[in-house]
């Protein structure tokens, strides 16, 4: 699915996210529930936007559906939908922030009590701090390396987090 596609979809919604924040959102309530609806992350998505044609929210759905897939995968298949790596890099790290200010959000919403067990406190304290990364004055190949360094933790931590609230569900709802 084209981060193009999704982002434009988004941005006519006029829902003030970008398709990495959405595709943020969606793992994060996935994460902590497995079983939810796409429509209770449709409703959350597009809470305070226009509403976009049936179509449109198909292709929302399918991705959303996508990430189900890939996080149940026994592969290590899942990955973070954002721009691809020909983008600016301040682009790419701007996509990166807004998603994890999604999966932020995505988890809040599929659970507002934040009794989090193991690690998971931990590992959301880290992605909060990702979320204050600089894009500005950045280029050059040690920063590209920092951006797939990030990218592949939060990739790690995403399937960690996963399990172990897959693990906690029990206890969380």
């Amino acid at each position: 699915m084209a981060y193009q596609v999704i982002n434009s979809i988004v941005i006519q919604s006029d829902a003030r996210l970008s398709a990495a924040e959405a595709h943020g959102m969606a793992t994060g309530m996935l994460c902590v529930n497995d079983h939810v609806a796409s429509k209770q992350w449709l409703t959350e998505l597009l809470r305070n936007a226009l509403p976009i044609a049936e179509d449109q929210q198909e292709v929302l759905v399918r991705l959303f559906e996508e990430t189900r897939r890939l996080l149940n995968s026994d592969e290590f298949e899942f990955d973070l939908f954002l721009p691809d790596e020909d983008s600016p890099l301040n682009e790419q790290i701007e996509a990166l922030r807004n998603w994890c200010i999604g999966f932020l959000a995505g988890v809040g919403f599929a659970n507002p009590k934040s009794n989090w067990p193991g690690d998971v406190t931990e590992i959301l304290k880290d992605i909060v701090e990702i979320t204050k990364l600089e894009t500005e004055d950045v280029s050059g190949e040690d920063d590209e390396n920092a951006l797939m360094e990030v990218t592949e933790f939060l990739r790690s931590a995403v399937l960690l987090l996963r399990d172990e609230l897959s693990i906690g569900n029990n206890t969380l709802h």
